[in-house]
């Protein structure tokens, strides 16, 4: 689901941590971030068992690119034991 203000067209995403094992927040955002376009402007806040994320794609970036591109990147084995939802 896509959320939307006025100024951009934008899509949030929550990372929660379902796995003790796996890398706490700060260093899962940085490898969230390093499998994402960089031509996209990404503000994160981060706690050690959650991130959350707020994308808001290139001009010329569908909204669902951005969803197939997170679905890619939590199949990444770097990001294994975190799960993601967009928000309303």
């Amino acid at each position: 689901m896509m959320s939307t203000d006025t100024d951009a067209r934008h899509v949030d995403v929550v990372a929660v941590r379902h796995d003790g094992r796996a890398p706490a927040g700060p260093t899962t955002v940085l490898r969230l971030l390093w499998l994402l376009p960089p031509d996209w402007t990404c503000k994160p806040e981060v706690a050690a068992d959650r991130v959350r994320l707020r994308i808001t794609p290139g001009p010329r970036t569908g909204l669902t690119a951005v969803h197939h591109a997170l679905s890619a990147a939590f199949t990444d084995t770097a990001l294994r034991g975190w799960s993601h939802r967009t928000l309303p």
